[in-house]
Protein backbone atom coordinates (compact mmCIF):
# COMPACT_ATOMS: atom_id res chain seq x y z
CA UNK A 1 0.00 0.00 0.00
CA UNK A 2 1.41 3.81 -0.84
CA UNK A 3 2.70 5.84 1.91
CA UNK A 4 -0.34 8.28 2.07
CA UNK A 5 1.57 11.54 0.63
CA UNK A 6 3.23 9.12 -1.91
CA UNK A 7 1.05 11.57 -4.98
CA UNK A 8 2.15 14.63 -3.00
CA UNK A 9 6.15 13.89 -3.11
CA UNK A 10 5.96 12.46 -6.35
CA UNK A 11 4.60 15.38 -7.61
CA UNK A 12 6.89 17.39 -6.19
CA UNK A 13 9.97 15.52 -6.97
CA UNK A 14 8.61 15.27 -10.57
CA UNK A 15 8.26 19.00 -11.12
CA UNK A 16 11.70 20.10 -9.59
CA UNK A 17 13.81 17.31 -11.32
CA UNK A 18 12.21 19.13 -14.68
CA UNK A 19 12.84 22.39 -13.49
CA UNK A 20 16.47 20.93 -12.62
CA UNK A 21 17.02 18.93 -16.55
CA UNK A 22 16.29 15.90 -15.08
CA UNK A 23 13.86 13.02 -15.72
CA UNK A 24 11.61 11.11 -12.54
CA UNK A 25 12.34 7.73 -13.37
CA UNK A 26 10.88 6.56 -9.69
CA UNK A 27 9.99 7.31 -6.08
CA UNK A 28 9.47 5.12 -3.25
CA UNK A 29 8.57 5.39 0.38
CA UNK A 30 9.92 3.05 2.78
CA UNK A 31 8.36 3.19 5.51
CA UNK A 32 9.71 -0.23 7.00
CA UNK A 33 13.19 1.67 7.90
CA UNK A 34 13.85 3.74 10.89
CA UNK A 35 13.89 6.55 10.11
CA UNK A 36 12.03 5.97 6.68
CA UNK A 37 13.79 6.59 3.84
CA UNK A 38 12.54 8.46 0.00
CA UNK A 39 14.61 6.53 -2.23
CA UNK A 40 14.06 8.89 -5.88
CA UNK A 41 15.49 7.49 -8.78
CA UNK A 42 16.48 10.27 -12.03
CA UNK A 43 18.21 10.07 -15.22
CA UNK A 44 19.51 13.40 -17.08
CA UNK A 45 16.50 14.61 -19.54
CA UNK A 46 18.87 14.72 -22.24
CA UNK A 47 19.76 11.19 -22.08
CA UNK A 48 23.52 9.94 -20.07
CA UNK A 49 23.73 8.73 -16.72
CA UNK A 50 23.44 10.53 -13.55
CA UNK A 51 26.68 11.51 -11.81
CA UNK A 52 27.01 11.30 -7.95
CA UNK A 53 27.35 15.33 -8.35
CA UNK A 54 24.11 15.41 -9.87
CA UNK A 55 22.69 12.87 -7.19
CA UNK A 56 24.48 15.48 -4.25
CA UNK A 57 23.31 18.49 -6.47
CA UNK A 58 19.20 16.97 -6.29
CA UNK A 59 19.65 16.12 -3.05
CA UNK A 60 20.17 19.78 -1.70
CA UNK A 61 17.36 21.03 -3.91
CA UNK A 62 14.59 18.27 -3.31
CA UNK A 63 15.75 18.35 0.67
CA UNK A 64 15.12 22.12 0.62
CA UNK A 65 11.70 21.43 -1.24
CA UNK A 66 10.36 18.90 1.08
CA UNK A 67 11.29 21.22 4.13
CA UNK A 68 9.71 23.81 2.86
CA UNK A 69 6.66 21.99 1.73
CA UNK A 70 6.45 20.59 5.11
CA UNK A 71 5.25 17.26 3.54
CA UNK A 72 6.81 14.77 6.30
CA UNK A 73 6.22 15.34 9.71
CA UNK A 74 8.79 12.90 10.84
CA UNK A 75 12.48 12.04 10.62
CA UNK A 76 13.51 10.40 6.83
CA UNK A 77 16.37 9.24 5.03
CA UNK A 78 16.89 11.00 1.30
CA UNK A 79 18.64 8.87 -0.86
CA UNK A 80 18.91 10.08 -4.80
CA UNK A 81 20.12 7.34 -7.14
CA UNK A 82 20.04 6.06 -10.86
CA UNK A 83 17.74 3.36 -11.91
CA UNK A 84 20.48 1.51 -13.24
CA UNK A 85 19.52 -1.33 -15.56
CA UNK A 86 16.22 -2.07 -15.88
CA UNK A 87 15.63 -6.04 -17.32
CA UNK A 88 12.55 -4.61 -19.11
CA UNK A 89 13.48 -2.30 -22.34
CA UNK A 90 10.48 0.21 -22.16
CA UNK A 91 11.20 3.13 -23.94
CA UNK A 92 13.23 3.96 -27.13
CA UNK A 93 16.18 5.20 -25.60
CA UNK A 94 16.34 1.68 -23.71
CA UNK A 95 15.88 0.10 -27.53
CA UNK A 96 18.54 2.49 -28.20
CA UNK A 97 20.83 2.22 -25.91
CA UNK A 98 21.08 -1.83 -25.72
CA UNK A 99 21.08 -2.76 -29.52
CA UNK A 100 23.59 -5.65 -30.02
CA UNK A 101 22.73 -6.96 -26.60
CA UNK A 102 20.81 -10.14 -26.08
CA UNK A 103 16.89 -9.73 -25.39
CA UNK A 104 14.10 -12.07 -24.57
CA UNK A 105 10.76 -11.09 -26.10
CA UNK A 106 7.67 -12.57 -24.95
CA UNK A 107 4.37 -12.79 -27.80
CA UNK A 108 1.36 -13.60 -28.27
CA UNK A 109 0.85 -16.76 -29.86
CA UNK A 110 -2.39 -16.03 -31.00
CA UNK A 111 -4.48 -18.95 -29.01
CA UNK A 112 -4.67 -16.91 -25.90
CA UNK A 113 -1.05 -17.76 -24.75
CA UNK A 114 2.29 -16.37 -24.66
CA UNK A 115 5.30 -17.86 -26.39
CA UNK A 116 9.41 -16.62 -25.86
CA UNK A 117 11.84 -15.49 -28.93
CA UNK A 118 15.31 -14.74 -27.99
CA UNK A 119 18.02 -13.01 -29.99
CA UNK A 120 20.42 -9.99 -29.97
CA UNK A 121 18.18 -6.58 -30.49
CA UNK A 122 18.75 -5.17 -33.77
CA UNK A 123 16.10 -2.31 -33.38
CA UNK A 124 12.72 -1.72 -32.56
CA UNK A 125 10.88 0.94 -35.33
CA UNK A 126 7.08 1.89 -35.52
CA UNK A 127 6.07 -1.43 -36.73
CA UNK A 128 8.37 -4.38 -35.33
CA UNK A 129 11.23 -5.36 -33.14
CA UNK A 130 13.59 -6.65 -35.02
CA UNK A 131 16.09 -9.67 -33.62
CA UNK A 132 19.58 -11.35 -34.64
CA UNK A 133 18.44 -15.10 -33.99
CA UNK A 134 21.72 -16.86 -35.22
CA UNK A 135 22.51 -15.20 -37.66
CA UNK A 136 19.30 -14.36 -39.42
CA UNK A 137 17.28 -11.24 -38.90
CA UNK A 138 13.48 -11.70 -37.34
CA UNK A 139 10.18 -9.04 -37.27
CA UNK A 140 7.92 -9.47 -34.41
CA UNK A 141 5.18 -6.96 -34.97
CA UNK A 142 4.41 -4.79 -31.75
CA UNK A 143 0.73 -5.24 -31.55
CA UNK A 144 2.14 -9.18 -30.65
CA UNK A 145 4.85 -8.15 -28.07
CA UNK A 146 4.32 -8.00 -24.79
CA UNK A 147 7.13 -7.71 -23.27
CA UNK A 148 11.23 -7.36 -24.30
CA UNK A 149 13.53 -8.08 -21.19
CA UNK A 150 17.78 -8.20 -21.72
CA UNK A 151 19.08 -11.27 -20.58
CA UNK A 152 22.59 -12.90 -20.16
CA UNK A 153 24.63 -13.76 -23.25
CA UNK A 154 24.79 -17.41 -23.90
CA UNK A 155 28.03 -18.89 -22.91
CA UNK A 156 30.05 -20.91 -25.26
Amino acid sequence: MPHPLHAELEALASQLAGEAAFELCGLQVQTHRVPMTLLVQLRPAGGGDVSLDDCARFSGLLGEALETAALLDEAYVLEISSPGVSEELRDDRDFRSFRGFPVAVTVHDGQGGEQRREGLLLERDEQAVHLNVRGRRSRIPRSEVIAVCLTAPEQS
